[in-house]
């Protein structure tokens, strides 16, 4: 085994075996010294704004700027209220998923990027970090973003911004039927930005913050491995059916918290507008779920500001010390199960499907497809299926 690959190997091991690596760190150089006991976090359910139908990419850009702009008055006329209804200032607001340009459709790779992809240091985060700034929050969304080391790639990416503007959470989406995932390129990205770039946690004054990005939500080792790493809040960004009845992510997001004893504050998109898709197909729900699988708040349909709930980490810290039945995170034992996850791998998704001859290379929208049918294929003829 080459020493890359065995070092890859080792990283992997440990972080199966709870091992937990160094997080991002911001704001403070001892969090729980300084923490609040409790604040107030509140989902935003805002209607997402596809671009498609605007001429070109600086028309685009320019609309991406303005919707920033345009939500600092929502975010802080609920922020007002908030504090007077329940008597705690908000320290967090979750933005919805691709609540900017909404989703690529047909759009090939490289266009989506060039278009509406959001650079690492462009001025959509430039824009964001000032309104966290002036807002004095901090503020979690959802973007297509690209990465000047993966040219034409775009990775949909969750981000936190501080109220000091920086960007202090940036992760992007592992599990995608239709975009591309770091783990498409996973070597390179591994080499690049290691484990910590793929699973990052942030460490603020507000609490260990990870990012769940909209139906991630319903697969259980993406918050159980940020868990590992010392998440408390999940921020989950996502566009999706509400409905009266209990929908998969509804049962999830309920499950994600309880089983890694941590906080879930789930925005949802008040519909999508400027498509030929009517508007509220995609609106309601927005959730914040406590740290025992309990529903604090949950909004109707429409734009609104009505999940707001109070996190309480020094109750969640507490519980997460007590010996109990309940203390589901301390009763975990990852030993157990990283050789089976590794036994049956080779049948699932593989690594590296967007590499050829060792550099990253860009897919037909159909690839997507062709690799969820080779899985089955295999799934079958190992007769796990």
């Amino acid at each position: 085994m080459s020493p890359v690959l065995d070092r890859r190997a080792t990283l992997a091991a440990g972080l199966c075996a709870g091992l937990a690596p160094s997080v991002v760190r911001a704001q403070t150089s001892d969090d729980r010294m300084t923490a609040p006991d409790a604040y107030a976090a509140v989902a935003m359910q805002l209607t997402a704004r596809s671009l498609e139908r605007l001429p070109d990419r600086e028309a685009a850009r320019v609309a991406i700027l303005a919707h920033i702009g345009e939500i600092e008055p929502m975010i802080r006329s609920a922020a007002g209220f908030i504090a007077v209804y329940g008597g705690r200032p908000v320290r967090l607001a979750v933005l919805p998923e691709y609540l900017f340009t909404s989703y690529p459709g047909q759009v090939t790779i490289p266009d989506f990027a060039a278009r509406v992809g959001f650079a690492p240091d462009g001025p959509e985060y430039e824009a964001l970090g000032g309104l966290a700034e002036r807002l004095g929050m901090f503020v979690a969304g959802n973007a297509y973003e690209t990465d000047p080391h993966f040219p034409g790639f775009y990775f949909q990416a969750s981000f936190v911004v501080a109220p000091s503007g920086e960007v202090v959470l940036r992760y992007r989406r592992l599990l995608s039927m239709f975009a591309p995932s770091p783990h498409d390129v996973w070597e390179a990205y591994l080499d690049r930005y290691g484990l910590d770039g793929v699973f990052p946690v942030a460490r603020t004054e507000i609490g260990n913050l990870a990012a769940i990005a909209s139906e991630e939500v319903l697969y259980p080792e993406i918050a159980r491995v940020l868990a590992m790493r010392g998440a408390e809040v999940f921020v989950h960004s996502s566009s999706e059916v509400g409905s009266p009845l209990a929908t998969n992510k509804d049962i999830a997001k309920q499950a994600r918290a309880f089983e890694n004893m941590a906080y879930l504050v789930s925005a949802n998109t008040a519909g999508i507008s400027g498509t030929a898709m009517p508007l509220a197909s995609a609106e309601g729900n927005s959730t914040i779920v406590d740290y025992r699988g309990k529903v604090l708040a949950e909004s109707n349909n429409g734009e609104t500001f009505t999940a707001f709930a109070t996190i309480d980490l020094a109750a969640l810290r507490d519980a997460r010390r007590v010996p109990a039945m309940t203390n589901y995170l301390a009763r975990q034992r990852p030993h157990l199960f990283a050789a089976a996850y590794a036994a049956s791998a080779e049948a699932f998704h593989r690594p590296g499907g967007m590499m050829e001859g060792g550099e990253a290379a860009l897919p037909d929208r159909g690839y997507f497809r062709r690799a969820q049918e080779q899985v089955i294929e295999r799934l079958d003829e190992a007769r796990l299926i």
